[in-house]
């Protein structure tokens, strides 16, 4: 199954718990207050509040989520923990939240599907991928501002094969730019990382299985490059640094000022934008069956058409299909139905990127199901 485009959603790191709450009854009265999205969308507000608890990449997004489900549904509130995958998806199946944030996908190997078939009384979770983000290749070289690399170069780079900026493979790709002899520094996360693990699943399947590293730990050449702890960190290593380059959510080199590499997948370089994002969303493959959006990441990161950005994240929201109570199962409907609608610009501006519309129909489409 594909999904189609108009647009996109990812992440920054954040720390704490969110509560953020309206005041006021709990019926359909639009709040938009700077959200036009909001105007005349139809949601039944429920009485509890909703609880979720989980991935880090997407808790920024959270809070923009928060603040539209607060202007929506006067008196209701979010509570998001960011406290990582793992945990949140452990807290849902153990039945202390309403949904679980996650990096990734239930695990069957794991027995996360069985145990959260089991917290929704019989019957099956959904992974519905409600935040979508790119990560940048983010570089200081000074006198250089439109810069182009591709995976193999990258791979090369941080597996020590390319040590400097004047480089034939980096000149081949940027023929008309005055790049200095000068080291390449690369910054890697040192700590464990969805945010690498996924950089390292791009590598592996854009280079056709060059770059063999795996997992949420760094896994480059030995002694190439120099952890750092949190992305914050590795953008700020950049900045001060010349000659170096790491890879990043958008957020931190937007704010930053650094550079942003353009990607070269076969059919010529490709800028960072939201649009050139939701390219590569819009062709995604969803490999879940009905309602459960399980996106094959392959397929992005494996994209070689013309205009599309390659390096994108998704996180999940981990709901049961059927097994809340009724207002519980109100409350959740109308805070993911009001998050699938959340503020483009806010979005944009942490670093994610709106929902495409198609795939915001297969996500609304889901979410009116959960019973």
């Amino acid at each position: 199954m594909k999904i189609k485009r108009h647009s996109a959603a990812f992440a920054v790191l954040a720390a704490g718990a969110l509560v953020l709450a309206g005041c006021g009854s709990d019926q359909n009265t639009p709040q938009g207050g700077g959200n036009p999205a909001l105007d005349g969308l139809q949601v039944e507000c429920g009485t509890k509040p909703v609880s979720g608890e989980g991935s880090s990449a997407q808790k920024n997004a959270m809070d923009v989520f928060a603040r539209d489900y607060g202007l929506k549904c006067a008196g209701q509130k979010l509570n998001y923990t960011k406290s990582g995958s793992g945990k949140g998806v452990a807290a849902f199946t153990a039945g202390q939240i309403d949904f679980g944030g996650s990096d990734s996908p239930l695990s069957e190997e794991k027995g996360e599907v069985a145990k959260a078939a089991e917290r929704c009384q019989g019957n099956p979770a959904w992974n519905l991928p409600m935040v979508f983000g790119p990560v940048a290749i983010s570089y200081n070289l000074p006198g250089v501002t439109d810069l182009t690399l591709n995976a193999d170069v990258i791979a090369k780079i941080y597996q020590g094969q390319i040590k400097k900026w004047d480089d034939p493979a980096i000149k081949a790709l940027n023929p008309n730019a005055q790049l200095p002899a000068k080291d390449v520094v690369p910054f890697f996360r040192s700590d464990e990382s969805g945010t690498t693990e996924n950089f390292q699943k791009y590598l592996t399947t854009a280079t056709g299985g060059t770059w063999t590293g795996k997992g949420k730990q760094f896994q480059g050449g030995p002694g190439v490059g120099q952890g750092r702890d949190g992305s914050d960190q590795v953008a700020q290593s950049v900045k001060a640094t010349e000659g170096s380059i790491t890879y990043v959510e958008w957020s931190f080199p937007k704010n930053l000022g650094l550079g942003i590499a353009k990607i070269d997948s076969g059919a010529g370089p490709v800028e960072l934008t939201t649009a050139n994002v939701g390219k590569a969303i819009e062709d995604a493959e969803i490999k879940g069956e009905g309602n459960d959006l399980r996106v094959n990441l392959d397929s992005i990161y494996g994209n070689k058409a013309p205009g599309v950005y390659p390096i994108v994240l998704n996180t999940y929201e981990i709901v049961c299909s059927k097994g809340y109570d009724a207002e519980t199962a109100k409350s959740v409907k109308a805070f993911l139905t009001v998050a699938a609608n959340a503020n483009s610009d806010e979005l944009e501006k942490a670093g994610y990127v709106p929902l495409p519309e198609s795939f915001k129909t297969k996500v609304l489409t889901a979410v009116n199901a959960i019973s």
